[in-house]
């Protein structure tokens, strides 16, 4: 191979378009070996094929094959990471706008809703990077630094992310209990423009929301408000459905609310509410819900999720795979698939893979019986070079809510 080819490896790789929103049970993208000699070179690269929603941060992959021989190890495993985690964002961020539609007057600030907090909670820093990356491509509040610095350097975009001046527990409690309040005002003082977040749970996070912020630093808050500036308010454990309907009644009473639109209440545009503990998936519904149901409008708060965001995920949280579905042998091609009879589940796709649109619907075509003319999938990488790169712009394009897309909002 290195003879041969000059060290750089006769495969080639085809995708559908980053960021592009597929159903459950579709080829997202291909691997095809270009040179019969090394027959094996497709498996050696294993990639985390899957059937998702989404594909991205492919690219970081790809280009890492630019200069890989084959004693690289098999740097495409992975991909199912990523993938993963802009499918798990990207529903939250449909819960989130169901919510705004219902109960809010736009959805003016949905990108910055559910922030990344996950980079402690991961296995490392390189996976902060990608996984916090695939949740950039929905959302564009961050503290995961890494992924900043990822996009920064493969897709070329000088700021994918941002986040604000704020406190965490260690801050506060070297006050101690008796100089909460100072650690309050002090961090009003040091950061007195712009949005500023503070950690209100330390100890009692009812009497911080109603006699510190709601009594002795209240003109300290509105008048930040006058300045365009805003306090965000964050409890930090607690049940959250009951916690955050609290802590709005509480701010609510101290502050004043308006009614929207829709009927529902809103806090003055300087105050709003940081839920991030115990956010996911599967609670960030039940948490608006109950918000709505006490008449809240969604409008008032934002979310935070860690762990739950970029690592409570495996590669059978999609059932992601990667298998070989075609081969020559002697000059033949056969179709290569399995089907257990344990469990029909894991049958996998049989001969060369199209990517077609079917009446509106993304269908596989299996057998080498799809139309290469009308087959979604790009050639994005072949014998050594990117042939196609994506902007990140565009991968959120590709990926954004059809609501959002269509400027209805």
């Amino acid at each position: 191979m290195y003879k041969k080819h000059e060290g750089r490896i006769p495969l080639r790789i085809k995708a559908v378009p980053e960021g592009t929103v597929v159903p459950t049970r579709n080829v997202l993208f291909t691997v095809e070996n270009t040179d019969p000699m090394v027959p094996w070179l497709t498996n050696f690269f294993e990639v985390g094929h899957s059937f998702l929603r989404a594909l991205i941060c492919f690219s970081h992959l790809r280009k890492s094959l630019k200069d890989c021989s084959p004693c690289t190890q098999t740097i495409l495993v992975q991909v199912w990471y990523p993938m993963t985690v802009a499918t798990n964002s990207r529903y939250q961020k449909e819960i989130l706008a169901k919510y705004l539609l219902e109960t809010g007057e736009s959805l003016q600030g949905l990108h910055f809703k559910l922030h990344d907090f996950g980079y402690r909670g991961v296995s490392s820093v390189e996976s902060a990077a990608i996984g916090g990356a695939a949740h950039l491509v929905n959302f564009m509040g961050s503290d995961t630094v890494a992924s900043l610095a990822m996009v920064r350097k493969y897709y070329h975009c000088p700021m994918a992310g941002f986040s604000v001046p704020a406190t965490e527990h260690s801050t506060m409690t070297t006050w101690g209990r008796e100089g909460e309040l100072d650690a309050c005002r002090n961090m009003l003082e040091k950061f007195p423009r712009g949005i500023v977040s503070v950690v209100s749970d330390s100890y009692n996070v009812w009497n911080v929301c109603e006699n510190i912020w709601g009594e002795d630093l209240k003109d300290m808050i509105v008048e930040r408000g006058r300045h365009g500036g805003r306090l965000v308010v964050r409890p930090d454990s607690g049940d959250p459905e009951k916690v955050v309907v609290k802590v709005l009644e509480i701010l609510g009473h101290a502050f004043g609310t308006r009614t929207n639109c829709k009927g529902y209440k809103v806090l003055p545009s300087y105050l709003s509410v940081l839920q991030g503990d115990g956010v996911s998936y599967e609670t960030l519904g039940s948490v608006l819900e109950n918000m709505k149901l006490a008449g809240w409008s969604a409008e008032n708060v934002i979310f935070g999720s860690g762990g739950a965001l970029l690592q409570r995920i495996d590669r059978d949280t999609q059932k992601c795979a990667y298998k070989c579905c075609h081969a020559v042998i002697n000059g033949q091609g056969i179709n290569v698939y399995k089907d257990p009879i344990t469990d029909s589940g894991k049958k996998s796709k049989k001969g060369r893979l199209t990517l077609e649109m079917k009446g509106g619907t993304f269908t596989t075509i299996q057998e080498g019986l799809g139309d290469d003319k009308k087959d979604l999938l790009q050639t994005v990488f072949e014998n050594g070079h990117l042939v196609k790169e994506y902007t990140f712009d565009e991968i959120r394009h590709n990926a954004e809510l059809d609501v959002l897309k269509n400027g209805s909002q």
